[in-house]
């Protein structure tokens, strides 16, 4: 006996309703998009543990909760508003041309309003859950990204992204500010390794995209300097970024922990700034160069550090 059943190949009869599901699901994706979460994770990596290293501890429960929800409507609504206002150059650039106003999948009004809502949101959350100083940092660093970095700073200056970047510091005051209701030095210290982190971190990244930006007109440092020049000044704010984030031991009195790993990740990533610098001043291609390494080796140092961070005060108090 043969049996005969529904082919591999042959296409499923979807009825209206799931159809439909398969829209809502479609249009959920597309406001997610818009947030970009992949931003948000790196954000809040630098929020919590600070407040765990502001707690001497394990912070309250629901305290980190309401700052992660919080920070994360916050940055959220920076990310959407940026991709309204940027929405004719993310449409010809090969990065960013799947996102979900190039693609049409959401009209600009709609993620207007959606980004407003998600930082009013933040504001009201963080204002009423933690405290007001926490909201103000949250909403500040959401004004600068949008008014001064987006709006300003980003098609007209090849220093976009390193005062631009100012905005990305501000999770570290936040987590701070969370637990403590004030500000003090040591999270400065940390906002200081973020800003100096930020240069090497998207220069990498550019410079792989260097055409896309070039096309659109926004002067990134790769797009007006040559390789050699951007690796040079990568490998000089990775010295400084690492420099700073050892003041954080004397600062702020931290345990052996933290030195020990911001010292080892701090070489590790020196290491292949400057290894890629040796690539550049050869070449101009970016096959040889390959700067994503770096790019990805930038996201983990700034991750481990972080944990570092956390964990120092669970080590050795």
């Amino acid at each position: 006996m043969t049996y005969v059943g529904p082919s591999a190949s042959a296409p499923e009869r979807q009825g209206p309703g799931s159809t439909e599901r398969a829209r809502v699901v479609d249009v959920v994706a597309a406001y997610v998009g818009l947030t970009k979460p992949r931003v948000i994770e790196l954000l809040l990596l630098t929020t919590v543990p600070v407040m765990f290293f502001a707690a001497r501890g394990i912070p309250p429960f629901w305290l980190v909760v309401a700052t992660v929800v919080g920070g994360t409507l916050s940055a959220g609504s920076a990310s959407v508003l940026n991709c309204v206002y940027d929405r004719d150059i993310d449409e010809q650039m090969r990065r960013t041309r799947r996102r979900a106003l190039p693609r049409h999948l959401v009209s600009p009004r709609a993620a207007l309003v959606f980004g407003l809502v998600l930082g009013v949101t933040s504001t009201v959350v963080l204002a009423v859950w933690v405290n007001w100083l926490s909201a103000a940092l949250a909403l500040l660093a959401n004004a600068f990204y949008v008014l001064v970095y987006t709006m300003v700073l980003k098609r007209r200056t090849t220093q976009n992204i390193v005062w631009g970047g100012l905005a990305g510091c501000f999770p570290a005051l936040i987590g701070w500010t969370a637990v403590t209701g004030e500000l003090a030095w040591a999270p400065v210290v940390l906002f200081a390794v973020v800003f100096f982190w930020t240069p090497p971190h998207t220069w990498a990244l550019a410079l792989r995209y260097r055409e896309d930006y070039r096309e659109v007109d926004v002067p990134m440092l790769p797009v007006v300097a040559p390789a050699a020049e951007v690796g040079r000044q990568i490998v000089l704010y990775s010295w400084v970024m690492v420099a700073t984030s050892l003041l954080l031991w004397p600062v702020a009195d931290t345990g052996w922990f933290y030195p020990a790993a911001a010292a080892l990740l701090g070489g590790i990533f020196l290491v292949e700034a400057h290894r890629m610098w040796g690539r550049a001043r050869g070449t101009e291609t970016l096959s040889a160069i390959a700067p994503m390494r770096l790019f990805h080796s930038s996201n983990l140092y700034l991750s481990l550090l972080f944990v570092s961070v956390a964990l120092d005060p669970l080590l050795t108090r």
